[in-house]
């Protein structure tokens, strides 16, 4: 069987298809993933080929519209997610070219997207087989996909089409009010790996204290002043009577570096060092809070985009964290919370009940079958 993964344009979309994915392969089958031009690398270094289908980053479709010119992002929560959804259909849209010349050559019998991978349904129905729509993380698109639908109604396509499978990622107790009815699956994180070195399998003296920004972060300024947030969150961090680690992409804990001193800043795959750690604050990235929650780590979420909020606050809700307004939160409230999510035992306990959640949810082996039989019954119903 042929089966096309379809990511988005960050590292954190590969990673999150990556372990199906490996799956898939594992299991015989072949296995692609398509996703912008400059994330191959972060493709090849989770063990998979990949199929660049757009040149253009994240960033352009973030900042350019359809045709070429500067767009602004909304700051009104509700516009600001349809706003996403616009952009992700505009990607989508640049990456039909390519995606219809590989289906010519490698025609796939089944397409798996992520969330908001809105090429995965066009290109499955275009071809006649089998769409599976595979969720990021536990961050629902209610307020996304709308946007993703008027921008593809303005170049003439119908609403996105639905999918034949919907795979779910979210533990339950995490799970949105009024869920999708799908396959569950357990997260398994996936990342960029490093050598392994001593220290990253210590604990110290001191609790420590890990401060991540996600993996699409760069150090240039950027539409969201990304690391700037970092940088002070880190420079917040470091104030405290704590061991801190900053997990960055190389040269934004290079500038960590330079601007704090001596700190530990450098690529850490999480799923590593943070069995040694006592919390992670962050920005609210769906891959990552779950990545803490599969270690058993509480963690201080600083949500930098309205659809991260919900999520954020379902974990905070089960107190298995905490979260606080990226855009109010200062030096000293961000202090206040670290020093009581350190120092009451009650987070990391509610944080191993979601842990043993996600271990209890079935293994994307055990998914491999459910997506053959998806694909067979397609296959006989056209003979």
């Amino acid at each position: 069987m042929r089966v096309l993964f379809i990511a988005g344009g960050s590292p954190a979309t590969v990673f999150a298809l990556a372990p199906l994915a490996t799956a898939m392969r594992n299991a015989g089958h072949t296995t692609f993933v398509a996703a912008n031009a400059n994330m191959m690398d972060v493709v090849s270094s989770v063990g998979l080929p990949g199929v660049p289908i757009v040149e253009q980053p994240i960033l352009h479709f973030i900042t350019t519209g359809r045709d070429g010119q500067p767009i602004d992002i909304p700051t009104d929560p509700v516009e600001q997610a349809r706003f996403t959804g616009r952009w992700f259909a505009r990607m989508a849209l640049a990456s039909m070219p390519k995606l219809e010349e590989l289906s010519q050559q490698w025609r796939p019998d089944v397409v798996i997207g992520g969330t908001m991978s809105y090429a995965a349904p066009l290109l499955a129905r275009r071809l006649g087989v089998p769409f599976i729509r595979h969720a990021w993380d536990a961050i629902e698109a209610d307020l996304i996909h709308p946007g993703a639908a008027e921008e593809l109604r303005e170049v003439g396509l119908d609403a996105i089409p639905s999918p034949d499978l919907f795979i779910d990622i979210c533990p339950p107790s995490l799970l949105p009010p009024t869920p999708e009815a799908g396959q569950p699956m357990r997260f398994i994180p996936a990342n960029t790996q490093r050598p392994v070195a001593n220290w990253m399998l210590r604990r110290g003296g001191r609790p420590r204290v890990c401060v991540s920004s996600g993996s699409k972060i760069t150090r240039s300024r950027n539409y969201d002043d990304s690391y700037a947030f970092l940088r002070e969150l880190a420079r917040t961090i470091a104030s405290l009577d704590v061991d801190m680690w900053v997990a960055a992409p190389q040269e934004v804990a290079l500038g960590i570096r330079e601007d704090l001193g001596d700190v530990r800043a450098e690529w850490m795959a999480l799923d590593v060092v943070l069995p040694v750690c006592d919390l992670l604050v962050h920005h609210g990235g769906g891959v990552t809070s779950l990545t803490a929650l599969n270690a058993a780590v509480p963690q201080l979420i600083l949500p930098r985009g309205a659809v991260l909020v919900p999520p954020a606050r379902r974990i905070a809700s089960l107190g298995a964290g905490a979260v606080l307004d990226a855009e109010t939160a200062d030096a000293a409230g961000i202090a206040e919370v670290c020093q009581k999510l350190l120092a009451d035992s009650s987070y990391r306990e509610r944080a191993h009940l979601i842990a043993g959640e996600i271990a209890a949810m079935p293994l994307p082996a055990e998914v491999v079958a459910v997506v053959e039989d998806l694909a067979r019954a397609n296959t006989d119903g056209r003979s």
